[in-house]
């Protein structure tokens, strides 16, 4: 995602409103380690950070971080007739996914926070 962003031509996609699960990458290997070395963990584990943000805030905190503008959005529309389900799964679609099991089992993550990833990777 950074390519766009750094010759400014980031946007918020459809609505923007669009929830965004993310996680940074040394949290997802941290925690992937968690989940291996605790025999009390089975099934599916949220790879994801604690606080999720819509696609909107994603756009604005990553073109601040890069001095970029991100001032255009990307209609639905072209997304949807060129993308098809690609697009309303990956794009459009959204959820506000919680790593529960992660917290509940005594992972930390060391960037909670969108900016404390931002920071930890720009």
């Amino acid at each position: 995602m950074l390519t766009p962003f750094e010759f400014g031509l980031g946007s918020p996609l459809g609505s923007g409103r669009q929830w965004m699960s993310w996680i940074e990458r040394d949290d997802l290997v941290r925690l992937i380690a968690h989940v291996i070395a605790s025999p009390g963990i089975s099934g599916p584990v949220n790879a994801t950070a604690p606080i999720p943000v819509t696609n909107n805030v994603f756009t604005e905190e990553l073109a601040l971080r890069l001095h970029r503008p991100a001032v255009f959005r990307i209609p639905d529309a072209p997304l949807r007739r060129f993308g098809g389900d690609f697009a309303n799964e990956l794009l459009l679609g959204g959820q506000r996914v919680i790593p529960n099991k992660a917290l509940s089992n005594g992972f930390v993550f060391r960037h909670e926070t969108l900016r404390s990833a931002f920071d930890a990777i720009l």
